[in-house]
């Protein structure tokens, strides 16, 4: 079993910046990408970036891309998200997840961070 803890939460003013970590224990081995989702309140969880674990390829959704960029230190098994101009609609709880393969759904959830961006 893989499991992930996320850090790097806080309150930020808009056009701050934060980087949220993601770290990796167990069986690693068996990742095949990991993403970070958001949940903001009343709404539905949301992809929001992805790397995948062997390859370093990245993903990202329409609305950070080109201010969030997500990266991957392998020696320590954590997968960070930068965060650079935020916005209020950034406000949300930080999720990361971890894809055993392709085309299966995200798992292994973390206890989330909670990203605030006050206006």
């Amino acid at each position: 079993q893989v499991q992930l803890v996320e850090s790097g939460g806080g309150l930020v003013q808009t056009g701050g910046s934060l980087r949220l970590s993601c770290a990796a224990s167990g069986r690693t081995s068996s990742i095949y990408a990991i993403a970070w989702f958001r949940q903001g309140p009343g709404k539905e969880r949301k992809f929001v970036s992805g790397i995948r674990w062997n390859d370093f390829d990245t993903y990202y959704a329409d609305s950070v891309r080109g201010r969030f960029i997500i990266s991957k230190d392998t020696a320590k098994n954590t997968v960070y998200l930068q965060m650079n101009s935020l916005k209020p609609e950034d406000t949300a709880v930080y999720y990361c997840g971890q894809q055993p393969a392709r085309d299966v759904n995200f798992g292994s959830w973390g206890q989330g961070t909670q990203v605030t961006v006050s206006s």
